[in-house]
C-alpha cells in the first residue's frame, strides 16, 4: 500500500494564455507524475545535443521528501531521447523553477513542442544518514573489489 503526501505545485508563468495541465498521475498505479515542456516554440535536438527543458513548475515537497526526476521510457526506447543527470534530485528545500535536462542519443533529430511530456516525477522519502568517522571498517567477503569484480 502506496502513502500519500501533499505536493504544493506553483505555476511560474500563472497568466500564461495556453496553461499546461498540472502533473498528474496517468494511472492508478503509476509511480511517477508526468512533467511537460513549457517552451513557446518548438525545439529541436539533433544527436547529442542536449537542452534544459523548463516545465513551468516550482514545487514544495514536504520535509523528509524528494522529487526524483526520471526518464520517460516511452521517449528513450522510440526516440533515443533521455535524461542527463538522472535521476535528477528536487530537494525539499528548492523553491526555483524544475527544468529537466533531456539529450538525444539517437543520430536522429528530435522535435520537442510545448506540451509534450518529457519526464516523470516521483516523489520519494529520504533517509538521512549521520556520518560516524572511523578508523577501520568492517571486512566483508568482496572487501575493496569495484567495478566488475563480482563477475558479468
Amino acid at each position: 500500500m502506496s502513502s500519500r503526501v501533499t505536493l504544493q505545485v506553483r505555476r511560474v508563468r500563472p497568466n500564461h494564455p495556453d496553461p499546461l495541465p498540472l502533473p498528474r498521475y496517468e494511472t492508478a498505479l503509476a509511480a511517477g507524475l508526468d512533467l511537460r515542456a513549457d517552451i513557446e516554440e518548438e525545439r529541436t535536438l539533433k544527436s547529442l545535443e542536449r537542452f534544459a527543458v523548463p516545465t513551468g513548475l516550482a514545487l514544495a515537497l514536504p520535509p523528509g521528501y524528494e522529487g526524483q526526476v526520471r526518464p520517460r521510457s516511452g521517449l528513450a526506447l522510440k526516440h533515443g531521447v533521455t535524461l542527463l543527470n538522472s535521476p535528477g534530485t528536487i530537494d525539499a528545500d528548492y523553491r526555483g523553477e524544475v527544468q529537466v535536462i533531456l539529450v538525444n542519443l539517437s543520430q536522429e533529430p528530435f522535435t520537442l513542442r510545448r506540451g509534450d511530456r518529457v519526464a516523470q516525477l516521483v516523489v520519494a522519502p529520504v533517509t538521512t544518514a549521520e556520518i560516524q568517522e572511523v578508523a577501520l571498517l568492517d571486512t566483508t567477503p568482496r572487501g575493496e573489489g569495484g567495478f566488475g569484480s563480482t563477475g558479468r
